[in-house]
């Protein structure tokens, strides 16, 4: 995707503005984190918020090398924090962590209490949902649906072709729909509100 000039907030970032830096965190980070809790990390240790904190750190050290408007940077950045988690990944299976049964221990005393809510947020089951399915359709929904990035955005930070994101989109959408009509009546009856509403990626800017 070709970048345009750099806009006012990227050229006072680079000028090392602690204003314009604090705009950038506040525009792209929340989306950023919650794009990420969609991926599969394959490690119940790793924290989307150590992948976030380490994608804002390479950022600033390699804002100079960087051209283009804060729509841009968002891209960009994503590519970074995409970097991390792969890394992240990497290193996790090697470590190989996993949640430790209690063996009967009280289980106050190990902090594996049930929450008493009794209850999965909506977020919480699209987000497991979404972790589920085939590493590059995860990915390519966690764009479009999540972070609401175009077809040329996602295909950037993904380093694949435009056509194989709309073929991953549809891909993982029809899976997410078909697992839906199973698992958003059991969701109901916990009391969660299950919504997923997308577009085809044909019809994303």
């Amino acid at each position: 995707m070709t970048r345009r000039p750099d806009d006012e907030v990227v050229g006072r970032a680079k000028s090392g503005d602690p204003e314009a830096w604090r705009v950038l965190y506040q525009q792209q980070t929340p989306r950023l984190r919650i794009w990420l809790r969609a991926l599969p990390t394959g490690d119940a240790a790793v924290d989307s918020d150590d992948v976030v904190a380490s994608a804002w750190l390479t950022a600033s050290r390699r804002i100079l090398e960087f051209t283009g408007t804060s729509a841009d940077f968002a891209g960009w950045l994503f590519t970074i924090a995409r970097n991390v988690a792969l890394t992240t990944q990497a290193r996790s299976a090697r470590r190989a962590t996993r949640p430790v049964d209690c063996n009967g221990a009280d289980p106050v005393l190990w902090g594996t209490a049930a929450d008493p809510a009794g209850t999965v947020e909506g977020v919480d089951l699209a987000l497991a949902l979404i972790r589920g399915l085939p590493r590059r359709e995860s990915e390519v929904v966690a764009c479009i649906d999540l972070a609401g990035f175009d077809i040329a955005t996602t295909a950037e930070v993904l380093g694949i072709s435009r056509a194989a994101v709309r073929v991953s989109h549809h891909r993982g959408i029809s899976r997410l729909r078909d697992q839906l009509s199973v698992e958003a009546p059991n969701a109901h009856e916990a009391g969660a509100s299950v919504k997923f509403s997308v577009q085809p990626a044909s019809e994303v800017s």
